[in-house]
């Protein structure tokens, strides 16, 4: 259970309705989730919280089902259980296949796992890496030293991404 409980929408203020009814009519959907329910005990945070929402997950350079995914995975790593629920239901809405499911998954434990590695064996920051990878320029092209390469098969499938 909720620590503070839900706010129904039939006993929610005037102010927490009118959030509710927004994110109602935004996902086309009939009711509220219990995470917009738990956290409409304090009407400023509903309504920031959902405002930021909406326009984060709006249809932007990223198609929702790859946002979907990205909140998952933060998600998972987090540990958030109500919120990996909530984003795998919406990402399979969006097209996620198992088979993505199952890749996603496979990339964020190989994530935490690699990055716990060069966090605990405080591994410096090569100074290719530093300097990132202009917008429509590949690994290696004008000078190498300026360039990320890839060092696995999990940075060359990163790099196919863009």
């Amino acid at each position: 259970m909720a620590t503070l409980g839900l706010i129904e929408y039939d006993t929610a203020s005037p102010e927490v309705r009118a959030v509710y009814d927004d994110i109602m009519a935004t996902r086309k959907t009939d009711w509220i989730n219990n995470f917009w329910k738990a956290i409409a005990h304090d009407p400023a945070t509903l309504r920031r919280t959902w405002q930021s929402v909406k326009e984060i997950m709006a249809p932007g350079a990223l198609v929702a089902r790859t946002k979907e995914m990205l909140y998952m995975a933060v998600s998972s790593s987090n540990q958030c259980g109500y919120c990996i629920a909530s984003h795998t239901a919406a990402a399979r809405k969006a097209g996620m296949t198992d088979a993505m499911l199952a890749e996603l998954m496979a990339v964020v434990g190989m994530a935490n796992e690699t990055n716990t590695l060069a966090s605990g064996y405080q591994v410096e920051i090569d100074d290719q890496f530093k300097t990132g990878i202009p917008a429509g320029k590949e690994p290696g092209q004008d000078s190498p030293a300026t360039f990320c390469r890839p060092c696995s098969n999990t940075c060359r499938g990163l790099l196919s991404l863009r």
